[in-house]
């Protein structure tokens, strides 16, 4: 009964289209990828940065350390992250905020821009209580991680999508095998 019950199961979620995260048909323009992201003085990478890292090998591309080596290149750029304050309370100080995290993408092949450069941006509110100052900070930073992990996940679902869409390159007709048939006339 079990094991009819698994089978019922999995035969549901396929038959209603659902799959795995990273089963999809990958783009073959992905297998080797470089990923720039020039910010100028780092100490480390950014968690954006790394979370698409892992993405991309967990989906099955292989990550080159030179870009000559990539048959693709996503390049990073802007990083921007701002704390907007939400609400002020009746002695004046910060109640809430708004963690507002943006980048710019774009994929590059040989050289070439193959999708446009774009700015994606997600934002999480919080709230701020003094009096638990150390603990905020540490939900901030964490938050922050979170951010870029989502806008890593969103870079890539944004880029596969891009690549689906594009037109595939026509092919040049296959040659007669047999001899060329001879002009009427």
């Amino acid at each position: 009964m079990r094991m009819l019950l698994t089978l019922l199961l999995a035969s549901a979620l396929t038959a209603c289209g659902f799959r795995l995260v990273g089963s999809g048909n990958w783009p073959m323009a992905l297998d080797k990828v470089y990923v720039d992201m020039p910010l100028g003085y780092r100490v480390s990478e950014p968690p954006i940065e790394t979370a698409l890292r892992s993405k991309l090998v967990r989906r099955g591309a292989k990550i080159v350390t030179r870009p000559d080596r990539a048959t693709a290149q996503i390049r990073l750029s802007n990083l921007d992250e701002r704390r907007e304050t939400l609400s002020i309370g009746a002695d004046g100080k910060a109640l809430e905020y708004r963690l507002v995290i943006g980048v710019r993408y774009e994929l590059l092949q040989n050289g070439k821009t193959v999708l446009a450069p774009d700015t994606i941006s997600v934002s999480r509110d919080y709230s701020f209580q003094l009096d638990q100052i150390l603990q905020k900070e540490l939900e901030e930073e964490q938050l922050r991680d979170y951010i870029q992990n989502e806008l890593a996940e969103l870079v890539l679902l944004r880029i596969t999508t891009g690549l689906a869409a594009l037109p595939v390159p026509a092919t040049e007709p296959a040659a007669p095998s047999g001899p060329a048939p001879a002009p009427a006339g």
